[in-house]
């Protein structure tokens, strides 16, 4: 029986997608939630080392709240929505992440 070399890539390229890291997840969650890829990038690479795993897919999932944009989401808008998560963790490392990638 001969397999296809179509289903080695679909094999392949569903394996790649079930690796992604914790920061990579993160990033395109921060990017999802309306912040600008710079500072996603910026932001995910500090809070990565500082947050457990259940913090930081609960901040991944702030893109589920994203509205409908026009303009990329403000510092102020991103870190209402991370207090809305009631972890004082998760908003302490974020507030200090986002000044210290707005500084850059």
């Amino acid at each position: 029986m001969k397999s296809s070399p179509a289903l080695y890539l679909i094999a392949l390229s569903l394996t790649l997608s079930a690796c992604a890291t914790p920061e990579t997840r993160l990033r395109s969650g921060l990017i999802d939630a309306g912040l600008s890829p710079a500072m996603s990038a910026c932001m995910a690479e500090r809070m990565v080392d500082r947050l457990s795993l259940l913090q930081l897919r609960r901040l991944a999932s702030l893109g589920s709240l994203k509205d409908r944009r026009i303009t990329d989401l403000t510092l102020d808008q991103f870190l209402h929505k991370v207090r809305a998560l009631k972890d004082p963790e998760i908003l302490a490392v974020s507030t200090s992440s986002a000044a210290v990638c707005a500084l850059r």
